[in-house]
Formats: C-alpha cells, structure tokens, sequence
C-alpha cells in the first residue's frame, strides 16, 4: 500500500462537502431545542446539515493525491478534474428522515442525531462514491479504496456511512448512545458547501 506523507504546512480553506441541508426537525422549534437536556452548545438550527461526501480542503486533497501518485498527478492536473466532476454532480431531491437515537462522534466530542433515510439517499451516497472512485482511477491513483480511507483530506475513518446530523457538544468525552422520542426530519435538496471556492475546471 502506497503512504501518505505529511508535509509542514498547515492547509487552510474552506471544506468542501456534498450535503443537504436540515428544514426541519420534529413539530417545531421547541422540539429541537429539547436537545438541549442531553448536550452543550446546541447547534442553530439553520446550520444543520447531513454530510452525503466530505472531499474536504482543496489544497489539502492536491497534496495528499500528489504523495500517493509519488508526484505523477500534481494539483493544477488533479484539482480542476475533481471541481468539474462535483459542479456536474446530479440534485439529490429533498426528503423526509426520522430519528430516535442520539451517538456519539468525532471521538466522543459532539453528539449527533442518527438518521434513518429512504434507500435512495443511501443509494445516491453509494454513487457519489463510485463516482469517486472512477474520477480517482481515472487521475492515476491506485489501491484507490487505501487511498480514500487514508487521506486526511476525505477524513473516512470507516467503509461504511452512518447518516447522522451533528447536534452539538458531548457532556463528557464517555457520553454513550442515548434513545430519545422520534422526529421527523425534513431535508433540502443536496448542495455543495462551499462551491464558490472550487477552482475553475
């Protein structure tokens, strides 16, 4: 398996994501702010949003593309192929999700709301992936799956994607799977984050 290397400098940019947006949670305001019993700092409800693929900063993917091919596939190649492939992407249309359980994330340090979605976001998500892939294969890359699962950039710890919203901070770094009443949840149509800091293909 081919390695990433680490370089000093610290990227900086903003994070691109494929995501949909959070229209609503339960019945109303108040029954997302009851969140507030089980976390800190509950996040405001109009900056909710479900993470469909994390591609991260730019800068930082060009990097760890360009360690992995051992400099074959350098940034001003790789970079505009990956923001055209995303400007193409097809709309994933809103829909409606439920929720009754809240867990754990980013290593204890927030709390998220689990989200049963209809097969076609799974299915729209196992696409954008596949799609990943080929782009990858197609900009020299190989052992691709070692690749998406290692770089810092994409930031996947694990094959398997678990829909959930980040609600807010943990109590303590220990908070375990909490049951809560179920919600209904309703979602945007999908977007990209950040879209207008995409190079130019």
């Amino acid at each position: 398996m081919t390695g990433l290397v680490s370089h000093g400098s610290k990227p900086h940019g903003p994070r691109i994501t494929v995501e949909v947006p959070v229209l609503r949670v339960g019945a109303g305001p108040s029954e997302y702010e009851g969140l507030n019993r089980f976390v800190d700092s509950l996040r405001k409800p109009q900056g909710l949003h479900l993470t469909l693929l994390h591609v991260g900063i730019f800068e930082e993917l060009g990097r760890d593309i360009t360690a992995w091919t051992k400099g074959l596939s350098p940034p001003e190649k790789t970079l505009p192929e990956i923001a055209s492939w995303l400007a193409e992407l097809p709309v994933l249309q809103g829909f409606l999700g439920k929720s009754d359980k809240l867990i754990p994330l980013g290593g204890g340090r927030l709390m998220g709301l689990e989200v049963d979605v209809p097969q076609e976001v799974h299915d729209y998500q196992a696409l954008l992936v596949q799609g990943l892939h080929m782009l990858f294969d197609d900009l020299g890359l190989d052992n691709i799956d070692d690749f998406i699962l290692s770089s810092p950039a994409l930031g996947y710890k694990t094959p398997r994607w678990l829909p959930h919203i980040a609600v807010g901070k943990a109590r303590t770094r220990h908070e375990p799977e909490m049951e809560i009443a179920p919600v209904a949840i309703e979602f945007g149509d999908s977007r990209i984050r950040n879209r207008e800091a995409l190079p130019l293909p």
